[in-house]
């Protein structure tokens, strides 16, 4: 038992823990998988290492299915265990002392799950929610475009009705997308209507990414890593059925998949401090006053976050939804990968100089310095998380927002007059 645990806790997380030693351990060590702080000689180095990791992800996921494991928080009716936020928390908790995975599935799972449970049809539920919880299914998201990051309801991605079948025809480009090359399945956001304002005129598809006229470009970033990717499409056709919501109102929708989103990066990273101390030990810096500091440091991060996730998921508990506290959560994921690779670096001395199988656990840290930056752009800059903040939990004043009632086709107007 744990010391948060109430009794009902306490006996979930025994009945977890036994199922986990005993199933567990054939999967420990299987799913590598692929993160946006690993390095590869080239996009398709990459990209097949991320398919092994896929496989690997969705043999254990159907040994969670089999074994009432798969959804603990989902609701029965959808597939799920029926349990609590906390009870998931719980087994999450316990499947770190084991090396086993998820990750490639989790845009599905902690993501689109939750959206279509929310807004989408019965007939969108049956067709997606099962594959998700079998691990048979990778999603992506298409939303940021390069021009519409922070300002997401600046999208220019259009979808223009087909009179004749009632299909959609998506033409545009967005970019940072992970996992697009090996995704089955994304959530789409395009521009519906130019004629309203620009949050009115954007509605939610699902899109199947073996449909013809999409083409993925994987990006190089600074550290070698080929997580993310730009999309283009030419004149997609999607099916009406895959609007989720209403048409032009699909901005209700992403409410519940960025909350989603932010609340999963949040609730994500584990103990730093621990691994840190472990650092340390290997080599011999672990009574240096300097080094317990920078420990110390990391260490009052993880404990701030384990905290504001025991209160979001009491929050849950009582049927409130994940809102904007996740903004606080992903901004101090987004800090504490910081810190916590700037302390390491400063643990291993002149030895952080070094990369890959030279380095200190392989060059781990050195990656994850790199790569902290894209941790606070994804899912919402910091500085969209800091107004989220400021306006909807210390009520200060919204930002102006002089175009938010003028229509979409005159911005464009005047962007390209400007230009």
């Amino acid at each position: 038992m744990e010391l948060q645990d109430t009794p009902e806790l306490a006996a979930f997380r025994a009945e977890a823990r036994a199922w986990l030693d005993e199933n567990a351990p054939a999967f420990s060590g299987r799913v590598k998988h692929r993160l946006h702080n690993e390095s590869a000689d080239s996009p398709e180095e990459y990209e097949a290492a991320e398919r092994a990791s896929v496989a690997a992800a969705g043999a254990w996921q159907a040994r969670l299915r089999a074994g009432g494991w798969a959804a603990v928080s989902w609701p029965e009716a959808f597939g799920g265990r029926g349990g609590t936020p906390a009870q998931e928390a719980v087994f999450a908790e316990e499947c770190e002392r084991f090396d086993v995975s998820v990750g490639p599935l989790m845009v599905g799972l902690k993501m689109v799950g939750p959206t279509l449970m929310r807004h989408g049809t019965r007939a969108q539920c049956a067709e997606h929610l099962p594959p998700l919880l079998n691990g048979e299914r990778v999603w992506c998201q298409l939303y940021s475009e390069p021009g519409a990051g922070s300002d997401l309801a600046g999208l220019r991605t259009r979808a223009v009705r087909d009179e004749a079948t009632g299909d959609w025809i998506v033409t545009g480009q967005k970019v940072w997308t992970s996992s697009a090359p090996v995704a089955d399945w994304a959530i789409l956001l395009a521009r519906t209507n130019v004629d309203v304002p620009k949050h009115q005129g954007i509605t939610y598809f699902l899109l199947d990414m073996r449909t013809p006229g999409i083409e993925v470009r994987p990006l190089r970033q600074m550290n070698g890593s080929y997580h993310f990717n730009e999309v283009f499409l030419d004149e997609v056709r999607v099916p009406a059925s895959n609007v989720v919501g209403e048409v032009d109102a699909g901005w209700k929708v992403v409410h519940t998949t960025l909350a989603a989103e932010r609340a999963m990066i949040g609730g994500g990273g584990g103990e730093k401090a621990r691994l840190l101390v472990e650092l340390a030990r290997s080599l011999g810096r672990l009574d240096d006053p300097l080094v317990r500091q920078h420990i110390a440091e990391v260490f009052t991060l993880d404990e701030v976050l384990r905290f504001l996730g025991l209160r979001m998921r009491a929050a849950i508990a009582r049927g409130v939804p994940p809102g904007p506290e996740g903004s606080i959560m992903k901004l101090l994921v987004a800090r504490r990968a910081h810190r916590a690779a700037e302390a390491a670096l400063a643990i291993e001395g002149a030895h952080g100089l070094l990369l890959g199988a030279d380095a200190p656990q392989e060059g781990a840290w050195q990656q994850q310095l790199l790569s902290a930056q894209g941790l606070r752009i994804g899912g919402g800059t910091d500085f969209i998380q800091l107004n989220t903040i400021a306006e909807r939990i210390l009520g200060l004043p919204r930002q102006r927002h002089p175009d938010k009632d003028v229509p979409f086709r005159t911005l464009t107007e005047q962007r390209n007059g400007d230009a």
